[in-house]
């Protein structure tokens, strides 16, 4: 499936956060990319506008294409519960996500190609869709063939994105444990998600 490959500090700069991590180009010029991004005089946004922008932002954030958001959005809206909520959390139980949350890989674009060069497994089988819903009680972890990997393991000796009270890490194993779905302020990302329902409620 396509994903973007384009230049990611521009997209952050648009955005006005650094959404994919830590970003030294970003830090550098924090304002909006194109020859009037420095300008004091901004056009201001619509409310659809800012709409948009916020449902772009959780798309490049996870990782996802329209088609697919849109099909989270719709199994959010017929699930019990705030729909925005669940659409965070709907997210967040993707394999690539929780793969990226166990600091198996630095960022979720690292994960997703793990995940697609089978060296993830889910409950001791390998599971190559990154869009893989994973389950509580379900366990994620680092194939055997994969354990020596260098990426892998630059990434494991650093830890910075593990430290979720709904994951239980075993580091011996190169495995984690999904331990129950997220609630709203346990989720980091700066997503105002009532403004995505808003968007598709039109």
């Amino acid at each position: 499936m396509a994903r973007y490959i384009g230049p990611k500090s521009k997209i952050a700069r648009k955005f006005g956060e650094p959404i994919y991590g830590p970003d030294k180009a970003f830090e550098h010029k924090n304002f909006p990319p194109g020859m009037h991004g420095n300008s004091k005089r901004r056009k201001k946004v619509s409310e659809y506008g800012t709409q948009l922008k916020e449902k772009q932002k959780a798309k490049y954030m996870y990782g996802v294409l329209e088609r697919q958001f849109r099909n989270l959005f719709e199994k959010a809206h017929s699930h019990k519960g705030i729909t925005g909520t669940v659409l965070l959390q709907l997210l967040e139980s993707r394999l690539d996500n929780v793969v990226f949350r166990l600091g198996i890989s630095p960022s979720r674009a690292g994960a997703r190609q793990l995940v697609s060069h089978k060296h993830i497994t889910v409950n001791g089988e390998v599971v190559n869709i990154p869009s893989y819903s994973v389950r509580p009680g379900e366990v994620v972890a680092v194939r055997e063939k994969s354990k020596s990997l260098v990426a892998i393991n630059d990434s494991l000796s650093s830890r910075r994105h593990s430290n979720f009270s709904w994951l239980e890490w075993n580091g011996e194993a190169k495995s984690g444990k999904f331990l129950n779905v997220p609630e709203r302020e346990e989720i980091p990302e700066n997503i105002k998600e009532q403004l995505i329902v808003e968007l598709y409620s039109k």
